[in-house]
């Protein structure tokens, strides 16, 4: 099992920069492919970026393609999600996830509690 802890959200404005860490404990966290997910207010969470479990493969809803990065640092049992030129539609609690089983949306197992994004126009 992974427990996973996020931090770094709060107040950007629209078209600064903000990174979210998701740090991880337990199990061998470079078994696990890793990734972000949103939600906003009133609307289903969405896959926002995955990463493979060696950093090698990266994934990304077209929504964030182009402005939003992820990786990881295995030694660091860390998992980072680099926001650029964010837009106020990304305002959301934002989670890190776990997988065991491969980088696709529906195939995580491990969830952190969230960290409150939100983006000023």
């Amino acid at each position: 099992q992974v427990q996973l802890v996020e931090s770094g959200g709060g107040l950007v404005q629209a078209g600064g920069s903000l990174r979210l860490s998701c740090a991880a404990s337990g199990r061998t966290f470079s078994s696990y492919a890793m990734g972000w997910f949103r939600q906003a207010p009133g609307k289903e969470r969405e896959f926002v970026a995955a990463i493979s479990w060696s950093g090698g493969s990266t994934y990304y809803a077209d929504s964030v393609k182009g402005r939003f990065t992820i990786s990881r640092d295995n030694a660091k049992n860390t998992v980072y999600l680099q926001m650029n030129s964010p837009k106020p539609e990304d305002t959301a609690v934002y989670y890190c996830a776990a997988s065991l089983n491969g980088m696709g949306p529906g195939r995580y197992d491990y969830w952190g509690q969230g960290t409150q994004v939100t983006v000023s126009s």
